[in-house]
């Protein structure tokens, strides 16, 4: 059974990185951008894993410039906005495509797992969430207008 710690992805910095390297951690993996209605999301994110990362939560930051252009950045520019703008800690990864033939792996399990509207698999908008368990499955998918402060309940569940 494929889980979560299948997959890898090349960090903001440009390694290549194991999310099997948070086993056994609760993740929320989220589709970013830099120039989106929803980026002030940032805050949320930043907030909720400095609150609840010593109880054993990771958010990931995947930047995507599928949506309205609204990541435009290299990696250096998107790591430099959210550092400044956002005092972002979180892990951070470089651009992935998160719809059409070019979809990161991780995104095409990702929406398999966890279909949105109606069924659908295709990623809508910026900063849709995935809530992955310790266990590596997909638990819950969240709308890009489901903010961090009400994942943090069903994060609570999870424990």
């Amino acid at each position: 059974m494929t889980t979560v710690y299948d997959f890898n992805a090349r960090d903001i910095d440009g390694r290549d990185q194991s999310l099997g390297s948070w086993r056994g951690k609760t993740m929320l993996i989220v589709n970013v951008a830099s120039k989106c209605g929803f980026t002030p999301q940032y805050k949320g994110l930043e907030e909720l894993w400095r609150k609840r990362r010593e109880e054993g939560l990771v958010v990931l930051g995947f930047p995507c410039d599928q949506f309205g252009h609204q990541e435009p950045g290299d990696e250096a520019e998107i790591k430099n906005f959210c550092s400044t703008s956002y005092d972002v800690t979180f892990p951070m990864f470089a651009k992935v495509e998160v719809n059409g033939e070019k979809t990161h792996p991780l995104y095409q399990w990702l929406k398999k797992e966890a279909k949105g509207l109606l069924g659908s698999e295709s990623i809508k908008w910026n900063f849709t969430k995935f809530l992955i368990d310790a266990d590596g499955n997909v638990v819950k998918r969240y709308a890009p207008n489901d903010t961090p402060e009400k994942i943090e309940k069903d994060l609570q569940k999870l424990r």
